[in-house]
């Protein structure tokens, strides 16, 4: 008698490469706010010209081998104010919605968690923000604190974004909260505090994370809008909407002041868009609009 032996079979996991699991315009995107942010941080490093120096060229010059992406109304260069505006761009986007996903984040776990009284009054408050027009919001504050620096529109911006964050933290955490794995450290004597910061708070801020990406794209076009209608940084600092209001009346002339900055702003967006797009969708989450 015979015994047939077979070999254990194994399952071979084959890794996918990153270019493939996230997508070549993905890498692209990240490539693109690597060069912008490196190259916004070392810019007074860079054999740039002064952003405000109007001797830079002729003014409403085209791209030329000393100016190369044109020169504003003013002379200005447009390559160095364009990367001097990212600055502010970047500064306002990410800090803004920092500030929002910690303060925003805290009141919406609170709610989502014990909810009750506590969720009633935070989600009049996050309805309550919601329902002014942002621009109109942004408008009054700036008008109210007569203060254009960058503190001030950090802080209108993180306010405007405050709201959906609170509610979307409230709606994951109340997922969570009824999860199995928190019922068992009930059950076992942990803590709130200790429920909240070893069993929500891991599958909740990987969602946020994601969320923040999109919501910085959304803070960078809140602040161009704002700059436009010249609230935001005060002059003689650059930023791109205020590029995009003063190259708007010499467009008959020149359209480099209003397309430089434009395009920059444009080409922001849509990477911190695709990239946020790309990481909740291996999430598996689809939060919507921000």
């Amino acid at each position: 008698m015979t015994t047939a032996l077979t070999a254990p079979t194994h399952t071979e996991v084959v890794e996918t490469p990153l270019t493939h699991r996230y997508g070549v315009t993905v890498w692209i995107s990240v490539l693109w706010l690597a060069t912008l942010a490196t190259t916004a941080l070392i810019a007074p490093l860079l054999p740039l010209y002064d952003p405000s120096d109007t001797r830079a060229g002729v003014p409403l010059s085209i791209p030329t081998g000393h100016n190369w992406l044109g020169t504003d109304q003013l002379g200005r260069d447009l390559l160095s104010r364009t990367v001097y505006g990212a600055r502010v761009s970047i500064v306002v986007g990410v800090a803004a919605v920092l500030v929002s996903a910690i303060i925003g984040g805290f009141i919406g776990l609170v709610a989502g968690y014990f909810q009750r009284r506590i969720e009633m009054v935070t989600l009049f408050g996050a309805d309550v923000l919601m329902a002014f027009p942002t621009l109109l919001l942004a408008a009054s504050i700036v008008a109210f604190t007569n203060s254009r620096g960058l503190p001030t529109v950090v802080g209108v911006i993180a306010l405007i974004y405050l709201g959906p964050t609170i509610r979307i933290v409230r709606a994951l955490t109340l997922s969570v909260s009824h999860r199995e794995f928190v019922t068992a450290s009930r059950s076992l004597g942990a803590t709130n505090g200790r429920i909240i910061r070893r069993e929500v708070m891991p599958n909740v801020v990987p969602t946020l994370i994601s969320m923040m990406i999109v919501a910085i794209a959304g803070a960078v076009v809140a602040e161009g809008g704002l700059a436009y209608l010249n609230l935001s940084v005060a002059p003689p600092t650059p930023t791109w909407g205020s590029m995009i209001a003063a190259g708007k009346d010499k467009i008959d002339d020149s359209l480099y002041p209003v397309l430089i900055p434009g395009g920059a702003l444009f080409l922001t967006v849509l990477a911190l868009t695709l990239i946020g797009d790309a990481v909740q969708k291996r999430q598996g989450r689809d939060l919507g609009p921000i």
